[in-house]
């Protein structure tokens, strides 16, 4: 049996009371950050991340993409695809939940957490959860999927393994020792933070 409740103007939950299966009562978060919500399953977060694609789908935001940052069972970081209603191409799911989960816990690294996705991470994202560390993905749909409904995943992750000039994307390397300069700074750099 569910039964919605509102606990403040940002946050809903729905109230998941004892039924057939015994389980016991629980929160299940429906919006906002950061709610301990004990007693959720990896489905639970994955159904989250699945709402948060058709939500934006039907919002008008962007594709069909959502994801949740979880962090020791709570919702730290969600994201729906926004590309096209904010024209950003970088505004995947997983790269939104990834910068709300980052800047609400102060830190880059995420590698006590694990992520939910409705689809298999483009590359892109699939670098954002390697810069972040996070150490687990769970994810619904997969990149044939993806490529099937007209996303170009698929195609990107064939891309990668190629040479350089064989990509369909014309990469040329240009003035390397001039680029050189930072990374020796960097190199030089007594107080830099590793990542």
């Amino acid at each position: 049996m569910r039964e919605s409740i509102q606990t403040d103007s940002t946050t809903k939950y729905t109230q998941l009371t004892k039924g057939r299966d015994g389980d016991r009562s629980r929160l299940a978060l429906r919006g906002g950050f950061g709610t301990a919500i004990g007693a959720m399953q990896p489905e639970d977060f994955m159904r989250e991340a699945i709402r948060l694609a058709s939500a934006g789908v039907q919002g008008g935001r962007g594709g069909p993409f959502g994801c949740v940052v979880v962090r020791r069972g709570e919702v730290v970081g969600r994201g729906a695809n926004c590309v096209t209603s904010t024209n950003d191409p970088t505004a995947h799911a997983e790269v939104v939940a990834i910068r709300e989960a980052c800047t609400r816990l102060g830190t880059f690294q995420l590698s006590d957490c694990e992520l939910y996705a409705s689809c298999e991470p483009c590359p892109m994202c699939l670098a954002a959860i390697y810069w972040a560390r996070i150490p687990t993905v769970y994810y619904g749909n997969d990149r044939r999927d993806a490529a099937a409904h007209g996303f170009d995943d698929d195609f990107i992750y064939r891309q990668i393994p190629l040479a350089p000039g064989q990509r369909a994307i014309a990469m040329k390397p240009l003035l390397q020792d001039e680029a050189r300069e930072s990374l020796d700074l960097w190199t030089a750099k007594a107080d830099k933070v590793r990542y």
